[in-house]
């Protein structure tokens, strides 16, 4: 019995001696983790006190431990499907890609308000500059164009008092808004966080039919001319002037708009002009068939000569719901292709909206729209920006090429038309 004693204790000697060895190979930590688990294990399923002093699991530094569902996972779930949320993605896109703005009719609106606050925000108005932020815009036609019955001298006059106004306007929101004249302008405003104002259209009644006034427009800062309202631009389309207007216009870097003009002025129009033109108010008359509204074969012959088709956001042309405007988008663009359709408000212009686009802040409810008919990324940023910059630069390219090859014309009506 004695000699089994003595074998015992030679055991738990051993065991004892052999420990500083197992340290040395792995390191006291592991063998305390190992140490510290067999007490966790020994305690049974309720485990020891914690640090606490309450009962619980034992948890460990390094160590894994399952504590079921991630509390984290319902506020996650709900940012996917935020992210999926249309409206969101619209915000997303028009953060990278604003909206170049085809129309506004905001200069003769202000012209008759005794006080306004553009940058503060105007609720008699359908645009100021927190809407226009909140809406993605960047940059703005602002029209030129007047009422019916302004004609000759009456007529330049107030597009001079327009065009002044527009610029006092501009100068008195410096940190809303900027003037500029070309594409590269337009960037440059908008890299600063103003909204670029271009101006135009003026109506063609501004030219009193002469060249040299158009001229005079454009080095004031006029950058689109509508050709329709006078006599060499009438129902039987253009006439030996007004085919001079379209290249003095083209010389010199105006773009010609031919929303409002006739059937047979669009077509001798889009025949004759060397720059793209523009039609900067008018949607497809095969969905609605407004005069201002272009036919099937004119759509593609704009898509063939790089015009561009600024749609309306108008009940009278488009319809009164955002669908509606989507559906003559998604018409224009099969017809002349996403390089030739573009967006205009046409706010401030006396026209009734289509529902939940009623300022200028409604676009991206609208591109929400077309985000859910399939519109790519890269259709949506030309259809918002990428179109309009598009026309601007090509319009100067082709100005500096005819000045260099023509001489400012100094066609008389008198002389051409008889």
């Amino acid at each position: 019995m004695a000699d089994l004693q003595d074998e015992l204790h030679a055991t738990t000697e051993v065991g004892e001696l052999d420990r500083p060895d197992a340290e040395a190979e792995f390191g006291p930590d592991v063998l305390e983790l190992e140490d510290e688990r067999g007490l966790a294990a020994d305690a049974g399923p309720e485990g020891p006190e914690g640090p606490d002093g309450l009962d619980g699991p034992v948890e460990f530094e390094g160590s894994e431990v399952d504590t079921g569902p991630d509390v984290d996972a319902g506020p996650e779930g709900d940012e996917e499907d935020a992210a999926d949320d249309p409206l969101v993605r619209a915000h997303a896109l028009l953060a990278a890609h604003p909206v170049a703005d085809g129309y506004s009719g905001l200069p003769w609106v202000l012209r008759h308000l005794p006080w306004y606050d553009l940058e503060l925000g105007e609720s008699t108005i359908d645009t100021d500059v927190p809407r226009l932020r909140e809406g993605h815009v960047a940059a703005l036609f602002w029209s030129l164009h007047l009422p019916e019955g302004l004609v000759g001298e009456r007529a330049v006059g107030a597009t001079l008092e327009q065009l002044d106004l527009v610029k006092t306007v501009v100068e008195a929101h410096p940190e809303g808004l900027r003037m500029a004249h070309s594409a590269a302008q337009v960037t440059d405003a908008r890299n600063c966080g103003r909204v670029a104002v271009l101006l135009g259209p003026a109506g063609a009644a501004a030219l009193d039919d002469s060249l040299g006034i158009l001229r005079a427009l454009h080095s004031l800062g006029l950058r689109v001319l509508t050709l329709s309202g006078a006599s060499w631009a009438g129902k039987n389309g253009l006439t030996r002037f007004g085919e001079e207007v379209v290249r003095e216009a083209n010389r010199i870097g105006v773009l010609v708009d031919l929303s409002g003009a006739s059937d047979a002025t669009v077509r001798r129009a889009l025949t004759i002009s060397k720059s793209p033109v523009v039609c900067t108010r008018s949607a497809a008359r095969d969905l609605r068939p407004h005069p201002a509204n272009l036919p099937d074969d004119v759509l593609v012959e704009l898509g063939i000569t790089k015009g561009l088709c600024l749609v309306p956001l108008t009940a009278e042309q488009t319809g009164p719901s955002v669908r509606d405007v989507a559906d003559h988008l998604d018409h224009v663009r099969a017809l002349a292709g996403p390089e030739c359709v573009g967006l205009s408000g046409t706010y401030d212009s006396g026209a009734a909206h289509p529902q939940d686009l009623s300022d200028a802040s409604g676009y991206p409810r609208l591109v929400a729209e077309l985000l859910g008919r399939g519109w790519s990324e890269s259709d949506l940023a030309l259809l918002t920006w990428g179109n309009v910059q598009r026309v601007l630069r090509s319009a100067d390219f082709m100005a500096r090429a005819a000045r260099s090859r023509r001489e400012p014309s100094t066609a008389k009506i008198a002389e051409m038309d008889g």
